[in-house]
């Protein structure tokens, strides 16, 4: 317990300065934040089941998938990504819907409520998913929640204030509010035209608070809603509302028969939680049909007793997933456990700290995933910038090249 608690502090100080490195090495241009007069649809408490849209696509024996950005969308990048999955045991994409500035990447219609904040990254997403359709590939429509610049600039009752402006961290970025139920009915009714327009997942992330709220939260004005009054620690009545925003979300979902993930730090498995962003690994796992744990080996520090991780992801994967599944098998109902892996090099951790993340590093990875009965992973590269000739099941014997 004492070794973990140590532990624990050295990795709050390495990780969370790098997750703004792996989510990732920043090559996306930061998109102009638009005005906009933001709508909001009451939902029904209950919605018939309903499929809306005339796609046909299959879960895999297991998702394998891929992040890929909006600008990676059409010319020679997304061919090659095509071709990657098409050619080897890939089988999914991750696919930016609304992106980590606040930003849809496509042009809604105009009668959208959210029509000004599309933009035109990708010209056609209904083209889009007929080309994945035809490729067989598993679309995952990806939202990012509570890190919003755009809302929180047009709405900043909605978000955090310091003094007389929205507080933003260190990048320049803002958040809104997880106990604004408003914020809340916004993404969600995004998720519900993503799940319409055929999409099979809808991926949340940024599901929390801003790293190190717990710190900062005396020195900002915000709502805390109906948590105000609840009986409870400040990071209790976070927790709460981002796992109540994860329930709610799951069930105004379910008539569309869509899968619901999450995005989640990977060391909030290794805790009972971290209640300064809010995060309850076991909590947010009950609402949910996919958990995918960050576990990139390079944000790690010595937690599991690896001096250095970047340079053992086998070994690294591997104590982090015996950990995570302890958790899991506590609860009734599991989620699937996909966990997103590191197809990047770290070189910000300095000399002798890291290493060039090439086939060798990710097939380890997979492997040790694999080997603690682990089927479904996805990879992140900020610039969409794969390894080739990696074997992406790695107990096959026979591989397929790409």
């Amino acid at each position: 317990m004492n070794k973990k608690l140590i532990s624990f502090g050295l990795t709050i100080s390495l990780l969370f300065p790098n997750v703004a490195l792996a989510k990732g090495e920043k090559v996306i241009p930061k998109q102009p934040v638009k005005q906009m007069e933001v709508m909001i649809k009451q939902l029904p408490a209950t919605l018939p089941r309903l499929k809306t849209n005339s796609f046909t696509f299959s879960y895999p024996d297991a998702v394998r998938g891929i992040y890929v950005n909006a600008h990676s969308i059409g010319g020679s990048k997304w061919n090659q990504l095509i071709n990657l999955v098409k050619n080897t045991d890939l089988n999914a994409m991750v696919i930016d819907y609304k992106e980590d500035h606040g930003n849809l990447t496509f042009m809604p219609e105009e009668s959208s409520p959210y029509q000004k904040i599309g933009s035109d990254s990708i010209k056609n997403m209904k083209a889009l998913l007929e080309q994945l359709e035809k490729e067989k590939i598993y679309p995952i429509a990806r939202i990012v929640v509570f890190k919003d610049s755009v809302l929180a600039k047009e709405k900043p009752e909605w978000s955090f204030v310091q003094g007389e402006k929205v507080w933003t961290n260190g990048r320049g970025e803002a958040f809104v509010n997880p106990f604004e139920k408003k914020v809340w009915e916004y993404n969600v009714n995004l998720a519900l035209e993503a799940a319409k327009m055929g999409f099979q997942e809808i991926q949340f992330d940024y599901v929390r608070f801003p790293e190190g709220f717990e710190n900062k939260a005396d020195k900002l004005t915000y709502t805390k809603g109906d948590y105000e009054k609840l009986n409870v620690t400040e990071g209790e009545k976070r927790v709460e509302a981002v796992t109540d925003f994860v329930e709610y979300a799951k069930g105004k979902l379910e008539p569309y028969d869509v899968k619901v993930s999450v995005d989640i730090f990977g060391y909030t498995a290794t805790l009972d939680q971290a209640p300064g962003i809010g995060q309850n690994f076991s909590k947010i796992s009950k609402h949910v049909d996919v958990i995918s744990s960050m576990i990139y080996p390079s944000h790690w520090s010595s937690y599991f007793g690896i001096e250095k991780p970047d340079l053992h992801p086998y070994e690294l994967v591997s104590e982090y997933i015996k950990v995570e599944k302890q958790k899991l098998n506590q609860l009734d109902k599991p989620p699937i456990s996909r966990p997103w892996l590191q197809d990047f090099t770290a070189t910000w951790l300095g000399k002798d700290n890291y290493q060039v993340y090439g086939q060798e590093e990710i097939q380890k990875q997979i492997q040790a995933l694999n080997d603690q009965g682990v089927s479904e992973f996805l990879l992140w590269n900020a610039g969409n910038n794969y390894t080739k000739n990696v074997n992406y099941i790695p107990n096959n014997k026979e591989e397929k090249g790409d």
